[in-house]
């Protein structure tokens, strides 16, 4: 399948038979076939779920699939799924959208030139019709224009914001178009950051939606599907060198959403050091850092600070720490600072996890609200769509 990574796979003159490892070979024909057999009768065993058949399917073709199941399904029977999509006229996000409306998953909204849209849909052999499966956005010829403008003015006034700079943000800024669109009830969540950075788009953000109450600290959250095991990474994006306060509350937001993943959350808090063996300021953060945890969460299992090794290898921390309040293999990772969390991520994505990966999670935002990153895949932008949607419709 690598093999067509940049090909065009759209059906026309120059794509009138499937490659073999088109994924939609096995996801859309393997279906209709064995509908098709149900239904005249020939099929000796006719399949009773289709929808179940479809799962299993898709756990083959993507292997993000089983991880994100409960995600989906959550997606599909939610009431609430209008999702803005801030770049609206990127390819990769066209694609997903093709897939998540296919899916049943969202509403789409997409923000840009009504004109590119289309072009660039019949361009990519996409079937999606403006007003039947997605709305657009563009501000140039909105009638909301000016209340989005003032309402991010008066939001903004006592924080270097003038009425021509409110003016010129919310024409310019497709993120922050995206998050008054949230704000304003218009949509029910939002998808960003194909281009730019993490701490770009948060601050736009940041300025129209912000945290959830009781939350101090945002960060981001990334799972890896590596051979033979599932890890959540943090905080991959946002926190240059967090506190021990803020690592506390950080892995509290983790365990929590990976639960929505149908996940129980073992936590290990990494380090240089492992179980004292340094007094480093770095290790005493983590070590502070296990206090805060077993006073203030004290349902989650969680040890350390420990050696990345030891958290990945339960018979070797049972030599050096037969007492481990950690039983068998950690599957949430929590990294001293960005630098450790980031470069972890990104070396294990490449070198073992064959890029599949979920997230970046954003945690503590208000509202359903994610930001990816430029090397956002198409099915990993509909992952997070269908998270989004999940978010929307969850109750907190």
């Amino acid at each position: 399948a690598a093999a067509y990574v940049g090909e065009k796979l759209a059906f026309g003159p120059e794509y009138l038979i499937p490659k073999p490892f088109d994924p939609r070979l096995m996801m859309k024909i393997a279906p209709a076939v064995a509908q098709a057999a149900a239904d005249s009768g020939v099929a000796l065993r006719p399949i009773q779920d289709m929808n179940a058949y479809r799962d299993k399917l898709q756990s083959f073709v993507y292997a993000s699939g089983t991880v994100m199941k409960p995600i989906f399904a959550a997606a599909k029977a939610a009431s609430r799924k209008r999702v803005a999509y801030a770049e609206g006229e990127e390819e990769r996000v066209l694609r997903a959208c093709q897939i998540v409306v296919d899916e049943g998953l969202a509403r789409p909204t997409l923000i840009g030139r009504p004109a590119i849209i289309a072009q660039r849909i019949e361009k990519f052999g996409l079937r999606l019709k403006e007003e039947l499966d997605y709305d657009v956005v563009n501000v140039e010829q909105d009638h909301r224009y000016r209340d989005f403008w003032q309402t991010y003015h008066r939001m903004m006034e006592r924080r270097g914001v003038t009425v021509q700079i409110a003016k010129i943000e919310m024409r310019r800024r497709l993120t922050l178009i995206a998050g008054m669109l949230l704000h304003k009830g218009d949509v029910d969540g939002l998808i960003c950051g194909t281009w730019g950075t993490t701490a770009h788009h948060l601050d736009y953000l940041d300025q129209v939606i912000g945290k959830r109450e009781g939350v101090n600290t945002y960060a981001c959250m990334n799972g890896l599907l590596l051979p033979n095991r599932q890890v959540f990474l943090l905080d991959t994006h946002v926190n240059c060198d967090p506190t021990a306060e803020q690592l506390a509350e950080i892995t509290t937001m983790a365990a929590e959403e990976m639960m929505r993943f149908g996940i129980k959350p073992k936590a290990a808090l990494l380090s240089h050091s492992n179980f004292g063996s340094s007094n480093l300021p770095s290790a005493l953060k983590m070590r502070r850092t296990l206090e805060l945890l077993r006073e203030k969460a004290p349902w989650l299992e969680v040890d350390g600070e420990m050696h990345g090794d030891m958290a990945l290898d339960a018979d070797a921390r049972g030599l050096i720490m037969p007492n481990s309040t950690l039983a068998g293999e950690a599957n949430l990772l929590v990294l001293p600072n960005i630098d450790a969390a980031n470069i972890s991520y990104n070396l294990l994505k490449t070198a073992a996890g064959g890029n599949i990966a979920i997230g970046p999670v954003l945690l503590g935002a208000n509202k359903p609200m994610h930001i990816l990153t430029a090397t956002a895949t198409v099915r990993r932008i509909v992952n997070m769509t269908a998270l989004t949607v999940a978010d929307a419709n969850a109750a907190r």
